[in-house]
């Protein structure tokens, strides 16, 4: 045998090694993303979203307000999963390239219209021997199955991201636009549940179990923005968990263990999905670790719920010391997440995160 066809046998068995590698690896990258019921960052998903999120993150640095900001990023997510079944399916294509070529080497161009007429079966082209038949079905019937789970996917996304805005959308009526924990202690006063806010901590204790669950299996769904601009899942869960902290540490009425449960559902939540996109947190901080709030911002509030009627603890320093301890086990992660998904502004939330840019955290 001659070194030149040694050389050809050679180059077709490395062809088949890559589009194997690159087949195999996005069947096995999209039964992670679509299948799999658990959180497993894949790099497909991951480069779609990286790779549209540097565009949009360019375009809405750009933007000179806040509204502007949020129309560019309201179609960040839509378009990535738009764009995701296209990426796959190249990949797909790519891969069964390699595969004809290195049955027969051929131009490429011919092995890639082969390609391409098995996986969206068009039929127009086709190797007429048992061994290309083969792989042409094989790669139609893959073709077929990941269009298949994408057509699932999307409904599942839209159920979860319905399931969430419900009380999105509901914190509006007890805690203002945009949402601030001050109002939600003031409106569940005048309203006289103040004492009785147990369903409360026990419907968003499962919201947030339910977030942890939908935003690290589904991940596009924590860049999915609200209907309204300016709410979003991030201010309105750290808006219940300041609130909760306030009733812990600062009104005075009989302490409700359901609002410190809320708390640790809401912080192991947002450090989960925190977890899920890389992002730095200390997962266990001490109470006395320093938080973004301030002491004047503490007591500004304290002195407003006081000027409303509500009633306050006499100790101002043990009412700061228990606030604090309270908030640092979702500080860090709260305002990271507000960063990377563009939150609207919210007091104790987007309007301090170092990571915003200062047109967000100087609005309101």
């Amino acid at each position: 045998m001659q070194p030149a066809d040694m050389g050809m046998i050679l180059l077709r068995i490395i062809a088949v090694g890559i589009g194997i590698f690159i087949v195999v690896g996005t069947v096995i990258s999209a039964v992670k993303a679509f299948i799999l019921p658990r959180a497993v960052n894949v790099w497909l998903t991951r480069f779609v979203f990286h790779g549209v999120g540097i565009i949009f993150q360019l375009r809405a640095k750009r933007a000179k307000t806040y509204e502007e900001r949020d129309s560019i990023m309201a179609m960040f997510a839509p378009l990535s999963l738009f764009l995701l079944p296209i990426f796959l399916l190249s990949l797909i294509l790519i891969g069964y390239t390699f595969i004809f070529w290195a049955l027969e080497p051929q131009p490429l161009t011919h092995a890639l219209r082969l390609s391409g007429s098995s996986l969206l079966t068009l039929g127009y082209e086709s190797g007429n021997e048992t061994s290309y038949e083969l792989i042409e079905f094989s790669e139609a019937t893959l073709g077929l199955i990941l269009v298949a789970l994408l057509i699932a996917y999307l409904p599942t996304i839209y159920a979860a991201f319905s399931k969430r805005e419900t009380a999105v959308a509901l914190i509006e009526t007890r805690a203002g636009t945009p949402p601030s924990a001050l109002e939600f202690i003031v409106r569940s006063y005048r309203t006289g549940d103040l004492e009785d806010l147990g369903e409360v901590w026990e419907s968003w204790r499962v919201w947030f179990a339910e977030l942890q669950e939908s935003h690290t299996s589904l991940a596009p769904l924590s860049f999915f923005r609200s209907t309204q601009p300016d709410i979003s899942w991030i201010t309105a869960g750290g808006t219940v968990l300041d609130a909760a902290a306030l009733m812990l540490s600062t009104v005075d009425v009989p302490r409700d263990a359901g609002a410190a449960y809320c708390i640790r559902s809401g912080y192991i939540a947002f450090q989960n999905i925190a977890t899920f996109f890389d992002l730095t947190f200390n997962a266990t901080p001490a109470p006395g670790d320093p938080i973004s709030v301030t002491r004047e911002e503490f007591e500004e509030v304290y002195d407003q719920l006081a000027a409303r009627n509500v009633p306050v603890v006499a100790d101002r320093d043990q009412a700061w010391r228990d606030f604090a301890g309270w908030r640092v086990n979702y500080d860090t992660v709260l305002l990271q997440l507000a960063a990377i998904t563009y939150a609207p502004y919210a007091p104790w939330t987007s309007d301090r995160s170092a990571l915003l840019p200062q047109s967000i955290r100087g609005r309101g």
